[in-house]
């Protein structure tokens, strides 16, 4: 595992599913990024940032789940309802946008929504939602790189401890 230098609140490592940024503020982690470096932002929490980023490239390596790393997203009342529930599907399992939906006596679309919004992927694990008749979209997209990263998370998972 490489731990990245800190950039402006920010805190990166190398993974094996490439970059991976983390943004902390004083309530927990605000953002991750996957790949693309993220902008500059002026606080400067990086000790939280950088433990979660080795908690991720260690789970990514092979080690256990990340748990127990304050998260504090910035969503609507209904994004946050909804991340709550993601959070609670276990490492290894999916549900369909609908079974989700269901629950939350919403919508798939809705669900997908915010499932796009998601600032904290892998810690919030919108991979772990998946379509009806397939794997549905990651990031907002449905083609390429995104859904291919989702592909590779939701079967590290399948091989790794709970």
């Amino acid at each position: 595992m490489v731990i990245m230098p800190e950039t402006s609140g920010w805190a990166g490592a190398r993974t094996p599913l490439g970059p991976v940024w983390v943004r902390a503020g004083e309530a927990g982690i605000m953002a991750v990024r996957l790949q693309t470096p993220p902008a500059p932002v002026q606080e400067d929490t990086a000790p939280l940032a950088r433990r979660a980023c080795a908690a991720i490239a260690a789970w990514l390596q092979g080690g256990e789940w990340p748990r127990d790393l304050p998260l504090a997203p910035e969503g609507t009342p209904f994004q946050l309802r909804v991340w709550r529930v993601l959070c609670e599907i276990p490492p290894g399992h999916t549900l369909t946008y609908g079974e989700l939906a269901r629950r939350l006596e919403t919508s798939p679309r809705a669900v997908g929504g915010a499932c796009r919004a998601n600032p904290v992927p892998l810690l919030i694990p919108c991979h772990r939602v998946v379509a009806r008749n397939g794997l549905g979209g990651f990031a907002g997209r449905r083609q390429g790189a995104w859904p291919d990263l989702k592909a590779r998370l939701l079967a590290h998972e399948r091989k790794q401890p709970t």
